[in-house]
């Protein structure tokens, strides 16, 4: 039909603006959020686009579901307002008509989201994980951007290179403050280097430096100059399991585990899909514009409904995690209510047209016998 093909086109269209404004958005915020990080030491330099990357891969079940709620919102509101809707419905196509090519367009892209939320996502976070546990892995020295101050794993030492090189794990005008036993140590070296013991241990072994040492308040300090002076260096092995998250397990781990913990995180990932589908049924009567309400009465109270409704899925996801819902109700329940009330908005909004044409078949009736 000429009217379902193009209204897909025009859904098509209209998604691929939104989608990408969208994305554009993330990647600007998750670009300069890892930037940051980046700058003050706490993520590899190097790593910078895989994490925007994987955080963009993260985020796109959710881009994908507010795209599909917007476009069909913009493209059926533009509808009423441009009096073409009037057109359809005058003719006798009913609102239900309207979800045909709407569920067209929508299936697919559910189909979509429900594999990027159960399987490439978590992929996703597990990598940015592991990129992340891998960093916190290297030495403490490595980890050290050059020009800024850095404090150790367990609080006792503060770290400056003014540089570094990581083929020769050599650095350059370093500055170690350590304290311990409420003594406060400075040491200054222009050179060093980071060195491996047969025991795995690694120190930061600095040449021909100086060391300031004494108690804060106090006016007996020490003045020691040496040829060589080693700093114990602590290392972290890398945890690429981490139990306090299920979002980096992937979903047949999260099936086999059975938790409480699982079965939440299951019904976040299944509930992103279905809910594309009931925002697009939800979409549809919301669409509607009341020229007395003003044009943009209907898209705000779209928003809020969008809001509420995401807001209602964290929340039973959490009773799913603390074991207050079951997983056999909890992973359709709000989406098989937003359904039904779409479908009862979709009814209500198909009769009202209906009911006027009635009456205007009456008037035109009467007027009719009037005048015979």
């Amino acid at each position: 039909m000429i009217f379902e093909r193009s209204l897909v086109r025009e859904l098509v269209n209209t998604a691929s603006a939104i989608f990408i404004a969208l994305l554009t958005i993330v990647l600007t915020i998750g670009l300069v959020r890892v930037l940051g990080q980046a700058a003050a030491g706490q993520v590899d330099n190097g790593a910078v686009l895989a994490l925007i990357l994987f955080a963009s891969l993260n985020n796109l079940p959710v881009l994908m579901q507010l795209t599909v709620f917007v476009t069909i919102l913009l493209t059926m509101t533009r509808s009423y307002r441009d009096s073409e809707m009037v057109v359809w419905q005058s003719s006798g196509l009913g609102l239900t008509r309207w979800l045909r090519p709407v569920m067209k367009f929508v299936v697919p892209v559910a189909v979509i989201v429900g594999l990027t939320s159960l399987f490439v996502a978590p992929w996703a976070n597990l990598q940015a994980s592991e990129f992340k546990a891998r960093f916190e892995q290297r030495t403490e020295v490595a980890r050290v951007a050059p020009g800024q101050f850095r404090e150790s794993s367990d609080g006792s030492k503060v770290f400056f290179v003014e540089g570094f090189d990581p083929s020769t794990s050599s650095v350059q005008n370093v500055l170690v403050n350590t304290i311990r036993d409420g003594k406060v140590s400075v040491i200054v070296s222009k050179t060093g280097v980071v060195e491996r013991e047969p025991n795995g241990d690694e120190f930061l072994v600095m040449n021909n430096g100086r060391r300031y040492e004494g108690t804060p308040g106090k006016p007996d300090y020490r003045v020691m100059e040496f040829e060589r002076y080693g700093v114990r260096i602590e290392n972290k092995s890398p945890d690429f399991s981490n139990d306090d998250s299920a979002k980096i397990r992937s979903t047949p781990a999260l099936i086999a585990d059975g938790s409480a913990r699982a079965k939440g995180e299951l019904v976040w990932r299944i509930g992103l899909a279905l809910s594309v589908i009931a925002l697009a049924v939800l979409a549809v009567p919301l669409s509607f514009v009341n020229a007395r309400a003003g044009r943009s009465a209907n898209l705000i109270v779209a928003l809020l409904v969008y809001f509420v409704y995401n807001n209602a899925m964290n929340i039973i996801q959490s009773w799913t995690s603390r074991g207050r819902i079951d997983f056999a109700i909890s992973w359709w329940l709000v989406h098989g209510i937003v359904i039904a009330l779409g479908i009862a908005m979709l009814g209500w909004r198909n009769r009202v047209p209906q009911s006027l044409r009635g009456r205007l078949r009456a008037a035109q009736s009467r007027r009719l016998i009037a005048a015979n």
